[in-house]
Parts: structure tokens; sequence; C-alpha cells
């Protein structure tokens, strides 16, 4: 990244509506939020007081899944579209302290984010790390540009982590993920989460509705049948289509064992 981009990144970020990655970030904990963001954070926290052990559960998945694939996988690739504000530890430090030769490629469209990128792309000397200023719904570029850091040759890991649920069209949402797998060889991943309003009663559905009315980005919940869709072709790692913290959860962990997302990973054939 130049310091043009930096600059013209600045100039893009409108403090005046929340946006998705930094009320995720206030909910995390962060500090890199506005007035805007923290207020609708709050109005839906009041609403969903799950709301922000929701959040970590999904970051928590995250972290279990990319070791999984590092480790039990052997992937040594990840493009992880869609990445947010950098909470460490970031996709390329878990991978990178499995595998220091991991290299991993993050793409995002959220000027706050890639003024930030810089803090992403502190990458292990063995490794690599890229960060593209680009969007979900433009997965040809995405992958042309991730080529020159990835190989796409071989394997790689796709993480599209609470970010589809923001493409409202169902079939376009099946068309970015087709799209990204059929760039990938037999042995590449996909893991993803998704929202969803089957968990969490009325109060997961206001609290959507609360977010629509609000945010810049609309986002569409989906069922797991629409979820598990979305793995269509591939095999699905056990345990399946659960919500994130059922999903291979550390020894001796503690619930709760549901959030209103679901989480999965598979592998393509």
């Amino acid at each position: 990244m130049t310091s043009d981009n930096f600059t013209a990144a600045a100039e893009r970020i409108d403090t005046s509506r929340p946006h998705s990655a930094r009320v995720w970030d206030y909910w995390l904990g962060g500090k890199d939020n506005y007035e805007a963001d923290r207020a609708l954070g709050d109005q839906i926290a009041q609403t969903f007081p799950h709301v922000v052990t929701t959040t970590r559960a999904d970051r928590e998945f995250m972290h279990r899944s990319v070791a999984f694939l590092a480790e039990t996988a052997g992937i040594r690739q990840f493009l992880d579209i869609g990445t947010g504000l950098p909470t460490a530890p970031n996709t390329h430090q878990v991978a990178q302290s499995i595998a220091p030769d991991t290299r991993v490629v993050y793409v995002d469209n959220d000027p706050v984010v890639l003024v930030h990128a810089r803090a992403l792309l502190a990458s292990n000397p063995e490794g690599a790390c890229a960060y593209l200023d680009a969007d979900l719904r433009e997965p040809g570029r995405i992958l042309a540009e991730a080529a020159n850091t990835l190989d796409f040759s071989r394997p790689v890991a796709i993480l599209l982590m609470s970010l589809l649920h923001f493409i409202n069209d169902h079939s376009d949402a099946a068309f970015i993920v087709s799209r990204l797998l059929d760039a990938v060889p037999s042995g590449s991943y996909l893991a993803l989460t998704h929202a969803t309003d089957e968990i969490g009663g009325p109060a997961v559905k206001k609290a959507y509705e609360m977010w629509n009315a609000n945010a810049a980005q609309r986002a569409r919940p989906r069922t797991q049948a629409e979820v598990t869709a979305l793995f269509d072709g591939l095999d699905i790692v056990e345990p399946g289509i659960v919500s994130p913290p059922g999903w291979r959860p550390p020894e001796g962990a503690v619930g709760p064992w549901k959030v209103p997302l679901w989480a999965g990973v598979a592998r393509k054939p």
C-alpha cells in the first residue's frame, strides 16, 4: 500500500453513519470506532444483550478454524475476505505461529480498515501478507490481485467471516462463493460464519431490524439450510454447520454453545 492509498482511504471515511466493521470493533472492545458506531452498538446491545458474546464467539471460531486449517489440513495460503479491523491475533498471526511460511491476503473495502492495514501487514519474514482494497462483489478482481501473493495452483483456504449476510440476494451470495471456489484447486477449503435469526428469539429479529434501519450495509440473516447450501459440492468438516461455539470447542470450554450465527469449514474435493 502506498501513502496515496492511505490518504485516499482516509478521505472516504464517513463517520456520520454506523459501519459494520467499526460497530464490530466496538463490541470487541476496540478503539477504531466513532460516535455513530457506538450509539448503534449500544442500542442493539440493549435489545440483544448477548451481542458481545456473539462477536467474540465469531472471532474465536476464526482462531480455531485457521489453526485447524494450518495444523491439521496443512494449508499454507489464506484468502481472508472481509477481514475487518485488526484485532490480534489476526489470521496471519494464528497461521504463521503454526507454519511460519504461510502466505495471507486480506481483503476489505472499508476505508477505516485500509487506514489500519499496516498493522495487518506485519508478516513473519518467512511468509507473506498483502492487503487488497476490494469489494466481495468483485470476486474476479480479488482473485486477479491476490494472485500476486498466492499461488492458485496450490490449495488455498478462503475465509468469509460474518460477511455474506451483507449480500442480500441469495443467488448473488451463492455465485460469489462458487466463483471463488472455482479458482482454487482440490484440497482447498472454505470457512465461513453467517448471521441467522433462527437462534435467539424475537430479540435477535428486533436487533436485525434496528441494524437495517440505521447501518450503511443491510444484513440478511439466513437459515441453517441456506448456509449449508453455500457449501454445495464440498466435503463439510465435522461437526458440520453449527453455531460457532460448538465447532470443535477447546477442551474444558464452557458454554454458551449457541449464538445467532452459523459456522462451518469444508474441503473442495
